[in-house]
């Protein structure tokens, strides 16, 4: 009887493995566990308050955009008035008196916009 073991022929390194991979999943569950346990609070905690690094580029970042929007807006508001002026003066024949009425107009139109979207922006607007 060749056998290695005890008296049912199993190899007892076996028993030692199987124990070994037994306390590594419970290892294993216990990481996870306290893994969910810590995203679910961070989850439900309330964001940060940063005034870092990070929270200052977000802020430049909107800034600029802003200052963009608002400098699209009144340019092309403008420029829309001089090439409708422009465009009827020269079907009408008038020398430039209605690009300078229709300028007149895109620039109005164009501080207009810039006013809508510094009300919103504050959030009195509608």
């Amino acid at each position: 009887m060749g056998e290695r073991g005890d008296s049912r022929g199993e190899d007892p390194r076996r028993g030692e493995a199987e124990a070994a991979a037994d306390r590594e999943a419970a290892a294993l569950r216990s990481r996870l566990d306290r893994l969910s346990a810590d995203l679910s609070a961070a989850k439900d905690a309330p964001p940060p308050d940063d005034d870092g690094p990070a929270a200052q580029a977000r802020s430049f970042g909107t800034a600029m955009s802003l200052g963009f929007r608002v400098l699209a807006e009144f340019v092309s508001a403008v420029a829309v008035g001089a090439l409708l002026g422009w465009q009827i003066d020269k079907w009408v024949g008038t020398s430039p008196v209605l690009l300078i009425v229709f300028l007149l107009f895109g620039t109005a139109a164009g501080f207009w916009n810039v006013y809508r979207i510094a009300v919103n922006r504050k959030g009195f607007g509608p």
